[in-house]
């Protein structure tokens, strides 16, 4: 694939769904993270186990949110948030076993998370935001590369 040419995009300009059924399933795990930049960080503290909830729950309805992503049996997603210079830290870990990688699925732990934490902190009239929403890692599949990090760090 030429790097100008989208993977969801047919050569005659058609959106589709990938078809990966030739490809042998390995294990695939992504790590991805965000900040939620805010001077608010204890008023966050009683949303932080909510908003990780929401994060799991996010990266299990993926393939209903993206709607060309395939829809992925996930063995294991953790969601985890720490203290950060700028706010608060989102990190999320998601694994499978399958044809695919699970790569938005992290983003969509970290990013409903982090959203799931705002909107408790601008029910107390905080201003907030998210930044800085990537990835950090995936393994399995044709290549690896990335930081090994634990979404605890």
């Amino acid at each position: 694939m030429d790097e100008h040419t989208l993977s969801h995009v047919d050569g005659s300009g058609k959106l589709h769904m990938v078809d990966v059924s030739a490809k042998e399933p390995t294990r695939r795990v992504a790590r991805a993270r965000c900040l939620v930049v805010t001077a608010e960080t204890a008023a966050a503290l009683d949303a932080i186990q909510p908003s990780r909830l929401a994060g799991i729950q996010a990266a299990k309805q993926t393939a209903s949110l993206i709607p060309l992503c395939h829809p992925l049996g996930l063995d294991n997603i953790q969601v985890d948030v720490a203290s950060h210079p700028w706010g608060l830290e989102v990190h999320a870990a998601v694994t499978t076993v399958a044809r695919t990688g699970v790569e938005i699925e992290a983003l969509t732990a970290c990013a409903y998370c982090a959203l799931s934490l705002l909107d408790s902190l601008e029910a107390g009239g905080a201003t907030s935001r998210i930044a800085e929403l990537a990835v950090l890692s995936k393994t399995g599949g044709k290549s690896d590369w990335g930081q090994e990090v634990s979404p605890e760090s």
